[in-house]
């Protein structure tokens, strides 16, 4: 009598464990689907608009999107990193060759620029370290179509175009701060030769003349660097 209830009692049960199992498996695959779709909607109208300095995520934030936090933290670090880099390593040379105005302020300047254009070669290295990491790292997701698509066109804006920039720029306005520097020097060699009025600077010979406007032209090759690395800094290349 006792087994015969025993059976019974499996039977009705069987069905009602395996309908619990149903309704947990659909909440975690709702649950997946909240926490992606307010993912995607974030990276739409938040991180899309908010140019060169992406937002922390807040609690409430980073409960709702689940495990997907951890792919904008592959986004976040590399935009935290580079800003960080850029505004140690670019930022002061920039700084110095926008206040040259005059001839004089090569002299005034040279000393600033020697020290901080050595910073450009280790930040391109800095750049390109960051980008392979954050590469490395989108590589290994595992992300739902809907998602991939929304998340590779801010990897894009975020990462890559930025990276790709900034590398390109780099080269260029490190030999402008090298010219300033040189024509800085050149200008500190003549001494008292030299007689500066506003924007001009006269020369008692010819030859001299010729070996500054040199220099000026050497730099003028690479002024478009400058414009390009203040709009790095402004975040204008997002």
């Amino acid at each position: 009598m006792m087994t015969g209830i025993s059976r019974g009692w499996t039977r009705v049960l069987a069905p009602f464990v395996a309908l619990i199992l149903v309704f947990q498996l659909a909440g975690c695959g709702d649950n997946e689907a909240d926490q992606r779709k307010a993912f995607i909607d974030f990276l739409q109208n938040t991180v899309m608009r908010s140019g060169e300095h992406l937002p922390n995520l807040s609690e409430d934030q980073k409960k709702n999107f689940g495990h997907y936090v951890n792919d904008y933290a592959i986004i976040y670090g590399f935009s935290q990193q580079i800003n960080r880099a850029v505004d140690s390593g670019m930022k002061p040379v920039v700084d110095a060759l926008s206040t040259i105005r005059t001839p004089q302020d090569y002299l005034t300047q040279r000393d600033v620029l020697r020290q901080a254009s050595g910073s450009l070669g280790v930040l391109t290295q800095q750049i390109q370290a960051a980008k392979t990491q954050a590469d490395g790292s989108k590589a290994g997701l595992k992300q739902p179509d809907d998602l991939k698509t929304v998340y590779n066109n801010v990897y894009n804006n975020v990462v890559t175009q930025p990276a790709s920039a900034l590398i390109t720029t780099l080269p260029a306005l490190q030999t402008l701060s090298q010219d300033a520097v040189q024509a800085g020097d050149f200008l500190q060699q003549q001494g008292a030769q030299v007689t500066f009025n506003g924007p001009q600077v006269q020369f008692p010979t010819q030859q001299q003349a010729t070996q500054y406007n040199v220099l000026m032209n050497n730099l003028s090759a690479n002024v478009p660097a400058l414009s390009q690395a203040q709009r790095a800094l402004q975040g204008e290349f997002r």
